[in-house]
């Protein structure tokens, strides 16, 4: 019988396989597939007066970078929240997005800023204007339907 550092050369296979399996494992837990949607986010719920949205909440970059990619449907009063670290100029796609958004670019204290329609499958950036500290992300023309625009303002919730 053959041996491998002293060892039957199919037990050196077979725990040449265990690692293997163990390393492809791991790996794709601190890479998660980026073809499917955003597993379920935190949520909350925002107000600008008597307006309401529950958001999901996008705050790490593996989140943000997914988004609602994949996604099906979008409920009108539900959206995602991206909350940012910093202040900062950011842009956004449509890629493999369906479904037809309108963003909002918000400053630290919830302030509108900036409201963009997107187009579904979209590669084209969108950026803000400004730095902002998140971007809200809701069924396409929502914000008009239900009167906010820019200048208003969300409580936010958050603190960073």
């Amino acid at each position: 019988m053959k041996q491998v550092f002293g060892l039957p050369l199919f037990l050196v296979l077979a725990a040449g396989l265990v690692l293997a399996v163990l390393a492809s494992c791991s790996s794709k837990e601190a890479n998660p597939s980026m073809d499917k949607p955003n597993p379920t986010l935190p949520t909350l719920t925002l107000t600008s007066g008597s307006v309401k949205v529950e958001v999901e909440v996008a705050d790490e970059e593996l989140e943000r970078n997914r988004g609602l990619m994949f996604r099906k449907t979008l409920e009108d009063g539900k959206g995602m929240l991206f909350v940012f670290d910093k202040d900062e100029r950011v842009a956004f796609w449509m890629k493999n997005t369906s479904l037809p958004l309108s963003i909002a670019y918000l400053g630290a204290d919830g302030t509108i800023y900036q409201i963009l329609d997107l187009v579904p499958f979209s590669e084209e950036a969108r950026p803000s204007e400004r730095s902002v500290r998140y971007a809200l992300e809701v069924p396409q023309g929502w914000f008009c339907r239900v009167g906010l625009g820019v200048g208003s303002k969300f409580e936010m919730p958050l603190k960073r």
